[in-house]
């Protein structure tokens, strides 16, 4: 399999809940997230090239964190290992630029 990500991903050192800011409902924990992506591990299969509004929280380097939304598509999803749940891969479709910078603020984190 080709590799065909245009950006490194992070995956993050804590659970962080993805969550649908439309519906209220979580979405997923956050596998690894770059500039322009996502995987999502949830519970839920996405319907195929299904659009979202999401929240998910960051964390700063004094402890606190930080929420931003963006706007994802679905490109693809299987069975994840653990019966019951679902691997999801999504582009960022949407942010704003605070969000983004801060997106790119804790990519860079070591």
């Amino acid at each position: 399999m080709n590799e065909q990500r245009r950006a490194p991903r992070k995956r993050p050192d804590y659970s962080v809940m993805v969550t649908d800011s439309i519906s209220g409902q979580p979405l997923g924990h956050l596998g690894n997230l770059s500039s322009n992506g996502m995987l999502l591990i949830g519970q839920r299969v996405p319907r195929n090239e299904a659009v979202y509004q999401v929240t998910l929280p960051l964390p700063r380097h004094d402890g606190t964190a930080s929420t931003i939304e963006i706007g994802i598509q679905e490109q693809w999803h299987e069975p994840a290992a653990t019966p019951g749940q679902t691997w999801a891969g999504y582009r960022i479709i949407a942010i704003g630029t605070a969000d983004a910078t801060q997106l790119e603020h804790w990519l860079q984190q070591g």
